[in-house]
């Protein structure tokens, strides 16, 4: 019970209301100007959709979005994201002209070294800037995540309010263009949006029909608003070109009063996310370019720049020329964000004063702390030769997770009972109405059900971690991670701590055969700079394995587990270590000795991952009966072993004049393991699979292909 009721909030008030005065216009085509000046000065870009979205992107920051022009993190901001990545001008210039935190000097700099304005938008490196885009197709997917983050959230802090009430509430705007839509990815993700309702996404989409290779008519003639439509959503129509065919723009209008009000009717629309299809006219009113290829992805030349001005009334022979006068104008944006940022202070202290437990996780979210009880949640497990599966031990941790650390949750892109992604008793976050016999549906549910859409799980994984307060996970089979590589790169690219659960991590998982076997995947996964690719031995590994990456929020990482089980590693006893050790990449899991037990410097290093880890006991145990002493090192993550100072590193694995020979154990090609294995001291081997798999039982494969003890251990006497 509460003794007070939070003051309600309006957020379905838009910023300004729908102005567009001599003076904005103005503006605007101050901002196709500057447009076509900045890209002339770099020599290359995109200026046509810069161009001729110059009056959209005006709607939407001055007179639509609720944003703070001096806080890119301000909670009660509306999200902004730009799909037509190469369009990064179109953003740029409403930075400048809302003042926040892009001059015109960093107009004028576009595309150069340590700029705040390259090619596309880059997060974390231009303020406001809510998500890299650049590869199409992925912003827009990922904005489908922004919008479950934003569900998600009000579930956990303000539930009860009514819609458009809570200082939670904000929407998700994108601008799209006709290669978004084209990317398979989007197609994905948006049939996800629209089952899932998501009322607070709202799409504008530049249909110029223009790309690279010209009129998008030689490959992509579908009708999108149909499709849309088919996906749930609710679709508008806006046509600048008055239902002008072919290139005939002579009844070009810029009416953004009707622009305007479909974003208003979007906006209304609490049920469904909305798309809004702009017909456009690329460049527009560039005289001798507008609506070519041309002006798409080049300089528009000296020659249409100066038409470019003169038909908009500016001096030809300027260049970054802005009036003072109008960019005082545009940045009143800022008094007014000022006067509504304290009306959503004064929400947010009354909430606080209604929900105060509710307020200390918003703070701790905020300040990215992990929940008390945290490190004691983990289970572990006593050592077992029958053990489990990697994956079963990832669920059982999961579970453990869900009562301490409310703002993790996911799923899995249809295989939730193979990867063991799901909380037990957590209920689906789909719309109570699309309960089924299986699964509970819950609008601020927590278990994610993609579907068989890998690419987009990874987009929306990354779109819900963006958002900041929650942290989301996504499950597939490690050979699938090939269809979600672009979203994986693009979270390492920008340091976002998505977390990807990959099992069926190998050979052994047997009669699906090779399209299910996993091979170069592993070396291929290592390859991405800032991706942690995690491969633990067994199930202590494996929830050592979790906590370290959930304390890491600086790259995302892939979660790499078996289908079949592993034993349980003893721990503590017989010399064996602890699985702390996990936490740094590689450890020392048991160390070579003598004939009677005692420490002996190793003859043989052993280095193994997941699976093979138990392999490579084996092989030890072998080698050390026959007086050839042995150490076994596992090394779950090579990336957080890298990280690690050059001391610890060779204690685990030493090198010298009486280096060990070095074997590396692996079911996987052996590129990732030279580095490891050869060094000017030490001669190695590979223990790894350089060819696909086949449809048989996964232990018979496993001993087929040599991953045995005895096979190990035969190589080991090789080298020495």
């Amino acid at each position: 019970m509460t003794e007070t009721s939070p003051t309600p909030l309006d957020r379905t008030r838009p910023a300004r209301g729908f102005v567009y005065d001599q003076q904005d216009r103005r503006m605007v085509d101050t901002l196709k100007v500057l447009a076509a000046d900045a890209v002339e000065k770099a020599g290359h870009g995109h200026p046509g959709t810069a161009i001729s979205l110059a009056p959209v992107a005006w709607q939407l920051f001055q007179n639509v979005m609720h944003l703070d022009p001096t806080d890119d993190a301000w909670a009660g901001r509306d999200r902004f994201i730009l799909s037509a990545g190469h369009s990064s001008l179109t953003l740029y210039l409403q930075l400048f002209a809302a003042g926040a935190g892009l001059e015109i000097e960093d107009i004028a700099a576009l595309r150069t070294e340590g700029s705040k304005t390259p090619g596309h938008p880059e997060h974390g490196h231009t303020a406001h800037v809510e998500m890299t885009t650049g590869p199409l197709g992925q912003g827009l997917a990922s904005s489908v995540g922004f919008a479950y983050d934003q569900r998600r959230v009000r579930g956990l802090l303000d539930p009860d309010a009514a819609p458009g009430t809570s200082p939670f509430d904000h929407h998700v705007f994108v601008i799209a263009s006709d290669g978004d839509v084209q990317e398979g990815v989007s197609a994905e993700a948006c049939a996800l949006a629209g089952h899932q309702e998501l009322g607070n996404l709202v799409v504008l989409y530049d249909a110029n029909r223009i790309s690279i290779e010209d009129d998008t008519d030689i490959s992509f003639t579908e009708d999108v608003s149909q499709r849309y439509e088919s996906y749930g959503w609710h679709v508008q129509e806006v046509d600048w070109t008055n239902g002008a065919q072919g290139h005939d723009v002579s009844e070009y209008t810029e009416d953004v009063e009707k622009l305007y009000e479909a974003i208003a009717a979007a906006k209304a629309e609490t049920g469904r996310p909305s798309l809004i299809k702009l017909r456009t006219v690329i460049g527009w009113p560039s005289p001798g370019k507008q609506n070519t290829g041309g002006i798409h992805g080049s300089k528009l030349g000296e020659d249409e720049v100066r038409e470019l001005k003169s038909h908009l009334g500016f001096d030809v022979e300027e260049h970054f020329a802005v009036d003072e006068a109008l960019l005082a104008h545009a940045r009143q944006v800022g008094e007014r964000s000022a006067a509504y940022r304290a009306e959503w202070e004064r929400a947010l202290e009354s909430w606080r004063a209604a929900n105060p437990e509710r307020a200390r996780l918003f703070d701790r979210l905020r300040a990215q702390e992990l929940p008390e009880g945290f490190e004691a949640a983990f289970p572990t497990w006593e050592a077992d030769e029958k053990g489990l599966a990697t994956r079963a031990a990832s669920g059982k941790v999961l579970t453990a997770l869900a009562p301490v650390m409310p703002e993790l949750w996911g799923g899995s892109a249809d295989l939730a009972g193979s990867n063991n992604t799901t909380m037990e008793g957590e209920p689906s976050f789909i719309p109570a109405h699309r309960s089924t016999a299986t699964w509970q549906g819950d609008p601020y549910g927590r278990t994610l059900h993609f579907g068989i859409r890998e690419f987009a799980a990874g987009a929306i994984v990354n779109g819900i971690t963006l958002g900041g307060l929650t942290r989301a996970y996504m499950g597939t089979f490690l050979t699938f991670s090939d269809y979600m590589r672009g979203a994986v790169r693009l979270a390492a690219l920008m340091g976002t701590p998505s977390v990807y659960v990959w099992t069926h991590d190998s050979v052994g998982l047997g009669e699906d055969g090779p399209t299910h076997q996993p091979i170069e995947h592993l070396a291929s996964l290592r390859a991405i700079p800032g991706l942690d690719v995690v491969r633990p031995a067994d199930a202590n590994e494996t929830a050592w394995a979790w906590r370290t990456i959930l304390e890491r929020r600086d790259h995302p990482a892939g979660l790499v587990l078996t289908r079949q089980g592993v034993p349980t590693l003893p721990r503590e006893v017989d010399g064996f270590a602890p699985a702390s050790g996990t936490a740094r990449g590689a450890y020392v899991l048991v160390d070579a000795t003598d004939a009677d037990g005692a420490p002996a410097p190793a003859r043989v290093l052993l280095i193994a991952t997941g699976s093979e880890v138990a392999v490579a006991v084996g092989a030890r145990e072998r080698l050390q009966a026959e007086g050839v002493p042995t150490r076994v090192v596992s090394a779950p993550c090579l990336e957080w072993f890298a990280e690690q100072d050059e001391a610890y590193r060779s204690s685990v694995l030493p090198d010298g004049p009486e280096a060990p020979v070095r074997v590396s154990v692996e079911a996987g090609t052996a590129m990732p393991w030279f580095e490891l294995t050869v060094t000017e001291r030490s001669r190695g081997a590979r223990v790894s699979i350089e060819h696909y798999g086949e449809s048989a039982d996964g232990p018979h494969l496993l001993r087929k292909y040599g991953f045995t003890p005895e096979h190990v251990a035969d190589v080991a006497r090789g080298l020495l």
